[in-house]
């Protein structure tokens, strides 16, 4: 059993502070960087990458929505045009960070909204997949296990990861449970451990109604911005590992 352990993270702004990624980068093998829309700004990606460098794990972009006040969970009718321009705005911007360090992004992961319309609206998950190849062919896509963003990838030729959720609850249809809706997120670490070892083991995890479904995951989650979000981390890693399973990056290249 191989799979990469990431979480995401650069999400402070200014003088704000969102989660602690001081704490949380160690215990994963791969980080998505917020781009400055959604969140993050100029200082806070230059400190995250140099984060991830120091401690050697997989660097990728976290772009989304250009919506800082709803952090990027509000769902925007961009155009085509508008939607291409943010994202290779937003790749651009953070790989410039990775140069200056000497590193290089290894896949990207859309944020909140434009990641969960892009699971199902088969014309965006093109879009995304499009503008991603057209920036660097070699990068990783990243998107929901099923989704309609894994079947664009592949479509653009991009290698593409299956995404599943360790402190995020799951509908019985294969979906994250809206935040809207009590319970969206597993409120212990030990439940995010525990859900975890199931995907990963037997790729099952149980739905928030209690029904059983198929979760194949590449690659698990961890949200920077979920209260003792570096606990979870340790709980998950420990698990994973007590079961024999290996944790690494995606694109070890």
């Amino acid at each position: 059993m191989r799979v990469d352990l990431n979480a995401d993270v650069g999400e402070s702004y200014g003088p704000w502070v969102m989660g602690h990624d001081e704490d949380l980068v160690p215990l994963v093998s791969s980080v998505n960087v917020c781009c400055g829309a959604h969140a993050g700004d100029p200082v806070v990606m230059a400190r995250t990458v140099a984060l991830a460098k120091r401690h050697r794990v997989a660097l990728g972009a976290h772009p989304g929505y250009p919506d800082r006040d709803g952090f990027g969970r509000r769902d925007l009718a961009l155009s085509t045009d508008e939607l291409r321009a943010s994202l290779l705005f937003q790749l651009g911007a953070l790989s410039a960070f990775a140069r200056d360090v000497g590193i290089r992004l290894r896949h990207v992961k859309p944020h909140g909204a434009l990641y969960n319309r892009a699971a199902r609206d088969e014309a965006l998950a093109e879009v995304v997949a499009q503008a991603v190849h057209d920036f660097d062919r070699r990068l990783v896509l990243v998107g929901l296990a099923g989704s309609m963003l894994l079947d664009a990838g592949r479509a653009a030729g991009l290698r593409v990861a299956a995404e599943a959720f360790a402190d995020r609850a799951y509908e019985a249809d294969g979906s994250l449970r809206s935040r809207r809706l009590p319970g969206a997120v597993l409120d212990t670490a030990e439940a995010a451990a525990e859900q975890a070892l199931s995907i990963v083991t037997l790729g099952k995890a149980v739905a928030h109604d209690g029904t059983t479904i198929d979760v194949r995951a590449d690659t698990l989650c961890i949200h920077g911005d979920t209260p003792a979000a570096a606990d979870y981390a340790r709980r998950v890693r420990a698990a994973l590992q007590h079961a024999g399973a290996s944790i690494a990056p995606l694109d070890r290249g």
